[in-house]
């Protein structure tokens, strides 16, 4: 699967996308929502763009088909042979076809390539599935967690025991 780097003009594309799979409509939702307990948008182009700015070595990685965004995912350089993976994204009525997988995979290879040796991720820990699906792809939690933030920036909890979980796999 080839991923490719977002550009400025892609990020309104991939706001779009990632609002559809975290907070989409109900009858247009995945199985990696997280509407039932946040409201709000999960990300805008300013964020995007910002969170880009702010981290150089970060990447927004694209996934296209016939030119329509199909998938995403954040990376980003934390320190020597350790990366951060987020807002991995599959447009939600192609998540039954194994793209997330597949992206993962390329995600992982592209890091491994910039000398990645171990990647990590937080999850809200009340997603059960998506932490076992993560598990099935090699993911172990760490005992660590992260208090939700309070605010919009990841969206507006509409319960009080959020909190992140950290999940880590060895390259």
């Amino acid at each position: 699967m080839q991923l490719v780097a977002a550009t400025d003009g892609d990020l309104e594309d991939v706001a779009a996308l990632v609002n559809s799979a975290y907070r989409g409509e109900s009858s247009r939702r995945g199985w990696t929502t997280e509407a039932d307990y946040l409201d709000g948008q999960r990300t805008d182009v300013k964020a995007l763009r910002e969170d880009l700015f702010a981290s150089p070595g970060a990447v927004m990685l694209l996934y296209r088909d016939a030119g329509a965004l199909h998938g995403c995912v954040w990376l980003e350089p934390k320190q020597e042979g350790v990366w951060y993976l987020g807002m991995l994204t599959v447009r939600p009525d192609l998540q039954d076809r194994h793209l997330g997988r597949q992206i993962l995979l390329a995600a992982e290879a592209f890091a491994r390539g910039r000398g990645a040796r171990r990647m990590y991720m937080h999850v809200v820990s009340i997603r059960d599935t998506l932490i076992a699906w993560y598990g099935r792809c090699g993911y172990v939690p760490t005992g660590e967690t992260h208090p939700f933030p309070t605010g919009t920036r990841f969206g507006i909890a509409k319960r009080d025991d959020l909190e992140f979980v950290v999940l880590e796999k060895p390259l």
